[in-house]
């Protein structure tokens, strides 16, 4: 799979496509499509911006921080309710705030200068009805035909969206014709917006709090938001700081301060925040030529994207939640900064349920799961790459044996490749020039190596060694190799987010005309696995971007073919999809695909992407049905790994055709799809995935050796079964066996013994707890291997 692939971790969004955009998102200046704890993605592209890059010493993309210490939760003088005096805000602030308001003035004066000639709006109302309206460029807004919204619905919007594909400020005007639907909090777009306002309040209430407090980056998170800063002489943040914070921040949501967006040009913005270096490098090194927007709220202006809500008085509820270290773009030998999380809901309900839900999730984590159950550990010996212990690994080989199996009914072929290759391999892929900072390095010989961070390249490298033909097509090339990939420390996360790791990865080579049959093919394989789990999923497809390779023709029939397919897959009782226009891959459209756990947390782990690139980079050939032209001469079939990409590969010859390439990943990597399936069921594992599933214990001494027999035979029959002869009474024996959460316990007596059979105990039955069903030895064999074989979630035979 490529490096654009959601691989380790995903928030339900792959990525855009350039690297410098991901630096926009991290800093929390553009719109965020990834998470702090479930990164779905292990590279965060960019839409379809170039931004230029630093000079050296810098980075292009700033990495993840490291925490160093954490403090977690289960003012300055004021001229009026909660406003800061401008005396007590620092010149540097107050000099910004003037420059805003100049600009401002200026912007708007232009604005209300301009033509408003009249442009046709069509609302989406909610519940499949619209309504088409006639307003004026430059001055309508979106905000103005919230009225129109069918009963409370308008009271829940969040901010606007246009045409389907770009988030709007409710208060901003339109620009002309389009299509106008709103979104509510509980939307994962919606959601975002209110976190990421939220986010700019709590820098509010740190500038006001902290004399002379430098702001860095304040992004939403999955569960809520944070802001970095550097506050001066060496303070740091104490528990103590957030009821002030949480007070002034109320404050702030009763004066209803609106949020008001500007573009500054690049000059004006080293003018208005010349006072802050870690501002200064997000506007040399990421902002583009022409500028960047600001907004301000209250006595707050800061560097950002947007949009946001339309003022603070939408949120009702705020708590700061915890606060840590970091280090400034993830460089212990950059500046130590202060990190304050907090999360936000438009209503009081909200942080109720939001309490309960992180009880629950820290009940579920796996990272503590994995140690009670001694899953796998870590070592500073080599930061994120996991060991799996033994019962970790019986988990690993199940989900692999599944797999294996499904291969095997739907024609793949296992491969193998090599975990180091040449440079000159990925500078032909492309991903030298756009990913090497993630790549681990390697000097051999004199000759540049770098370990290999997805297949692709490799599984091309196998398709083009030799001559291929059409009867070939379609080849599913699966390959479990293990992939490295150069994550910022600050970024590790327990099985989420790693160094090294392991992925269902495979390319499919196939004609234009297969590439419908394949995507339904797939489709299925989605619904087989993730059923046998109990995951929901939804689909996205995302089209053409605006930047991208190849011709137009080739796009539009290939997003025909991907609607075809998801259309048949709807028809046939699949999940309904969702449109993502624009959000392709740079090298061809892609699906998205999300799944649900049972927290109602999404997870990307599946991916489907069509390239066209990568079979022309190595000029990958196959002989059609048409073909009359000999086989090529030894040495030249074959991908070309010359070092240079080619970006205007020689076209194929007569009877020959260039084959499409298919990246897909059901479970991505199998260290974060463990996490996944840990906190999703509690570390309760059905019977077939259980790395404990029977517990044999005796009654009394007399019988062990027939405890050593039932083991036996279980052991035989491939089961995992352990026995507890020890000491320790029999309910302490049952209940330690319960606490590990072994699918069935075995208690054995003489009776059992005579009659050949054991007393069975369900670790989801509460009705065989105290006693449990006395079942022939035999009988029990067989039951159990049939629920193992079937892999039924229900722990029942």
């Amino acid at each position: 799979m490529d490096a654009s692939e959601g691989s380790q971790g995903s928030n339900g969004a792959d990525l855009p496509s350039n690297l410098a955009y991901r630096s926009l998102i991290d800093m929390g200046i553009a719109k965020p499509i990834d998470d702090e704890h479930t990164q779905s993605s292990e590279s965060v592209k960019s839409k379809n911006t170039q931004f230029p890059k630093p000079s050296k010493g810098t980075q292009s993309r700033p990495k993840k921080e490291t925490q160093a210490s954490e403090t977690s939760n289960s003012g300055a003088n004021t001229s009026g309710p909660g406003r800061p005096a401008t005396s007590s805000l620092p010149d540097f602030i107050v000099q910004r705030n003037r420059l805003f308001d100049e600009l401002k003035q200026k912007q708007d004066t232009e604005i209300s200068s301009k033509p408003h000639p009249e442009i046709n709006v069509v609302i989406d109302l909610g519940r499949g009805t619209e309504r088409a309206v006639i307003a004026k460029a430059w001055e309508s807004t979106p905000v103005s035909f919230l009225k129109d919204l069918k009963g409370d619905v308008g009271s829940d919007v969040v901010i606007a969206k246009v045409d389907g594909k770009e988030l709007w400020d409710l208060d901003r005007p339109l620009q002309g014709n389009c299509r106008l639907s709103y979104l509510p909090f509980g939307s994962a777009e919606g959601r975002h917006v209110f976190w990421h306002s939220s986010a700019h309040v709590l820098g509010e209430a740190a500038e006001c709090h902290y004399h002379k407090c430098l702001l860095s980056h304040g992004p939403p998170v999955e569960q809520g938001f944070f802001y970095d800063m550097a506050l001066p002489e060496g303070q740091v943040v104490n528990q103590s700081d957030w009821r002030p914070l949480e007070e002034k921040a109320s404050k702030f949501f009763k004066e209803k301060q609106p949020f008001e967006r500007l573009h500054v040009s690049i000059p004006d913005l080293k003018k208005m925040f010349g006072y802050s270096k870690y501002k200064m490098y997000y506007i040399e090194n990421l902002l583009p030529k022409e500028g960047s927007t600001v907004y301000k709220c209250g006595s707050l202006v800061d560097l950002c994207l947007g949009p946001h809500i339309q003022n603070t008085n939408k949120i009702k509820a705020f708590k700061v939640m915890k606060n840590s270290s970091c280090y400034f773009r993830g460089d212990k030998e950059d500046d130590s900064l202060q990190r304050i999380y907090g999360v936000a809901f438009p209503d009081k309900k909200g942080m109720v349920d939001h309490a309960k839900f992180l009880e629950e999730a820290a009940k579920r984590d796996h990272r503590k799961i994995g140690v009670d159950q001694e899953l796998f550990f870590f070592s500073e010996l080599s930061p994120g790459s996991v060991f799996l212990l033994t019962h970790g690994t019986r988990i690993f080989n199940a989900l692999q044996k599944l797999l294996r199996s499904e291969y095997h009914k739907r024609g793949y072929q296992e491969v193998q490749s090599p975990n180091m290759y040449d440079v000159d391999l990925w500078k032909t892929s492309g991903h030298w020039q756009h990913y090497q900072e993630d790549m681990f390095r390697l000097d051999v010989e004199k000759r540049i190596y770098a370990l290999k961070p997805m297949n692709c390249p490799g599984h091309c490298l196998i398709f083009g060694h030799r001559e291929r033909s059409y009867r070939e097509l379609p080849l599913r090339m699966a390959d479990f190799g293990v992939l490295h990939r150069n994550e910022a420390s600050g970024a590790l996360n327990g099985l989420t987010r790693v160094r090294k790791f392991q992925q269902d990865d495979t390319h499919i080579f196939c004609t234009q005309d297969q590439i419908t049959q394949e995507i339904e093919g797939l489709f299925d394989f989605l619904r087989c696995i993730y059923g046998l789990f109990g995951f929901p999923f939804k689909l996205k497809l995302s089209t053409r971007p605006e930047k991208y390779l190849g011709n137009i023709e080739t796009w539009n029939v290939a997003e025909v073919k991907l609607r075809d397919a998801l259309n048949s897959f709807k028809e046939a009782g699949g999940a309904d999809w969702e449109l993502n226009e624009g959000d392709g891959a740079f090298y061809g459209p892609k699906i998205d695909i999300t799944i649900s756990d049972a927290l109602n947390r999404e997870h990307q782990c599946a991916t489907i992407q069509l390239d066209f690139q990568l079979p022309q980079n190595f000029a990958l050939e196959f002989m059609t049905s048409e073909s009359s032209a000999k086989p090529k001469p030894d040495g030249e079939a074959g991908a070309h790994t010359d070092g240079a990409v080619n970006d205007i590969a020689k076209e194929p010859g007569p009877g020959r055709a260039r084959p499409v390439m298919i990246h897909r990943a059901i479970i991505g990597s199998f260290e974060r799809f463990m996490a996944i399936l840990i906190e999703h069921f509690a570390g309760k594992w059905p019977f077939w995935l259980s790395p404990r599933q029977i517990l044999v214990i005796p009654v009394m001494p007399s019988v062990n050796d027939y405890v050593d027999e039932v083991q036996r035979v279980f052991h035989q029959a491939e089961f995992y079964v352990d026995t507890d002869k020890s000491s320790n009474t029999m309910q302490w024996k049952i209940r330690n066996g319960q606490q590990k959460q072994y699918n069935f316990i075995f208690v054995v007596g003489a009776q059992e013994e005579k009659s050949r059979s054991v007393n069975i105990r369900n670790r989801d039955d509460q009705n065989t707890q105290s006693k449990g069903d006395q079942i022939p030895l035999d009988v029990a064999l067989k039951s159990l291997t049939a629920l193992r074989n079937d892999r039924k979630l229900v722990n029942a035979i």
